[in-house]
């Protein structure tokens, strides 16, 4: 039995207080020297309470005592049911992020190792590319896609933003990474178009023309063109006079039909660019043709990888070329 505090009242001790409340009753000897300690649970439970005191005459008869309910010593007390739903709610989640995560798991081992990102390796056919870095800027100017450069002007040379060339690649001797004249750069397109193109170049006039090329050891031919207009309005314009968008616009030199690549896609996209890129659909001629068209700010990027023979271009390191070109205009 477990002890009580009784607060003394205002008429002295607790057994003085006690005495006046009612009157002595006579307590067998054997009972009152029995110590707490030594009646068991049981016997405390069947004890019988103490004579009640005396009613006062005419006072309704008191009710009787409500029922004692044993309680086994070993019944632990039931949580409460917030504690249970909540448990419920946690053994849900656990199982349905099991559930997603196995099936994350077999999806992603299901795919091949290229279509993961970050996963390709190097031997999927990728270039070996130097190690890049973005040129400096004059004193005092701003990148072209920062806060500080709403009209998106590379102010950078226009030379040092070209992607370098690969681990062994033969360089081309007519695009050696300087500035190109307009007629080089037509050069690209087919000979009867030339000169609709070269009209396009003169009414938007374009302040500089930069390009790179080069031969890699199974054949494929690689160039890169770095044109930089006035605005950035004169840029898009030339993408629109080409008729660049949902197809390749004015052809280029050796290509046949070429259509928007399906093999390109929004995950590849840099922010603040746009390409658009295509590549030429069988029955192709002597050699096949990837190419693609970047608009950034004021400055429009033709990349082309072209391939002779009846193997078709390789996928892999012409949008590695492309993406890695990209980055450096963004």
């Amino acid at each position: 039995m477990s002890e009580q505090t009784v607060t003394p009242g205002a008429g002295g001790t607790p057994a003085e207080a006690a005495a006046t409340a009612a009157p002595a009753t006579a307590v067998a000897p054997e009972k009152a020297e029995v110590p707490a300690a030594a009646v068991a649970p049981e016997e405390a439970v069947a004890t019988a309470a103490p004579a009640p005191h005396p009613v006062p005459e005419g006072a309704p008869p008191l009710p009787d005592a409500p029922p004692v309910v044993p309680v086994a010593d070993d019944a632990a007390p039931r949580p409460p049911r917030q504690v249970l739903r909540a448990v419920a709610r946690w053994t849900a989640a656990a199982l349905a992020f099991g559930v997603l995560g196995t099936g994350t798991a077999f999806g992603i081992a299901s795919l091949e190792r290229n279509d993961v990102p970050g996963l390709a390796t190097e031997g999927d056919g990728r270039w070996d590319y130097p190690d890049l870095s973005l040129p400096a800027l004059p004193a005092g100017s701003p990148r072209p896609f920062s806060p500080g450069n709403p009209a998106e002007i590379h102010h950078a040379d226009l030379r040092e933003l070209l992607l370098p060339a690969p681990a062994g690649a033969k360089p081309d001797k007519k695009l050696t990474g300087g500035w190109i004249s307009t007629e080089t750069f037509l050069d690209a397109y087919r000979e009867q178009d030339r000169r609709s193109v070269a009209q396009l170049l003169k009414d938007a006039a374009p302040r500089h023309i930069a390009a790179r090329g080069w031969t890699m050891p199974d054949g494929t031919a690689s160039r890169i063109y770095l044109v930089r207009f006035n605005s950035t309005a004169f840029a898009s314009r030339i993408i629109d006079d080409l008729n660049v968008g949902s197809s390749a616009g004015t052809p280029l030199a050796r290509t046949d039909t070429t259509d928007l690549d399906p093999g390109w896609g929004s995950a590849n996209d840099i922010e603040n660019l746009s390409s658009f890129v295509f590549t030429e659909q069988a029955p192709f001629g002597a050699e096949h043709v990837r190419q693609a068209y970047t608009l950034a700010g004021d400055t429009i990027a033709l990349v082309v990888h072209e391939r002779p023979g009846k193997r078709e271009s390789a996928r892999i390191p012409f949008q590695q070329t492309l993406i890695l070109q990209n980055q450096l205009l963004a």
